[in-house]
């Protein structure tokens, strides 16, 4: 039985076939276990929601019934998007946010049109990338994960960077390669920048905690307070771009001349 699993081992890490049905078989027994503890939970954090939802409403009717959008409210409104994107609401059954390679357990997988590469957001704000999915579920490369880049800028300008995470707080994100000419200061509102084709322009991120130089003194580094509150994650909306692959076949023909 030792070398069995021994074996078993080495050829699931050596053939992706292997290793991808394991990860997905992986997938369905977890998940299946998180998502009864998630449906336990949710039962009673059920006042918490009833408020979070009110409070979204609210937004919502300010926006309907003013003619003016209040600047400093933070929302993610989908129509306020072109028809290039699809919205899909999911659960997050598990969020590891205390770990530096932070994954999170989604309740929606293949079966509901979920696959690599999908952007995550909830109604305050960024949250991750699809990173793998199974049938009934997937998991979500979060922006608390030392790994993750995703192109972002300031609102109030096209300046745009990297935004990444040092692994030290759940609140705060990094945001690198802003040029020292940008007009940074503290408060502003950074958002993503639509330079890829896995979120659009304008999904809030955070405000600008403080900022310095890099070493060179050609870029900054800045902190970021997320909007989102990492360590409480649970409904989100999975970002799908329809225009995706028309945009990734153009690119890869311009690229191949």
């Amino acid at each position: 039985m030792l070398l069995f699993s021994i074996s078993l081992s080495f050829t699931i890490q050596s053939h992706s076939y292997h290793k991808s049905k394991f990860i997905n078989s992986a997938n369905f027994l977890t998940g299946g276990v998180y998502n009864y503890i998630s449906n336990v939970n949710r039962y009673f954090s059920l006042k918490k929601q009833n408020e979070i939802l009110t409070q979204e409403n609210k937004q919502l009717k300010s926006v309907l019934y003013n003619s003016k959008r209040n600047k400093d409210l933070i929302y993610i409104d989908s129509l306020s998007f072109n028809h290039s994107y699809k919205f899909t609401q999911g659960i997050v059954l598990k969020n590891s946010y205390s770990s530096t390679k932070n994954i999170l357990l989604l309740n929606k997988g293949l079966s509901d049109s979920i696959k690599q590469d999908f952007g995550v957001i909830s109604s305050n704000g960024i949250v991750g990338i699809i990173d793998n999915a199974s049938k009934h579920y997937s998991t979500i490369l979060s922006i608390l994960h030392t790994s993750s880049k995703i192109s972002a800028q300031l609102k109030k300008t096209n300046h745009f960077g990297t935004l990444t995470w040092n692994g030290v707080s759940p609140v705060y994100t990094q945001l690198v390669d802003i040029p020292k000419i940008a007009p940074v200061e503290v408060g502003d509102t950074i958002v993503t920048s639509g330079r890829s084709s896995i979120f659009p322009k304008g999904i809030p991120v955070g405000t600008i905690h403080d900022f310095k130089l890099d070493a060179a003194e050609n870029y900054y580094e800045i902190n970021i307070k997320l909007f989102n509150d990492m360590t409480n994650i649970e409904y989100v909306y999975v970002i799908e771009n329809i225009d995706v692959e028309e945009i990734t076949n153009l690119l890869n023909s311009n690229s191949n001349e």
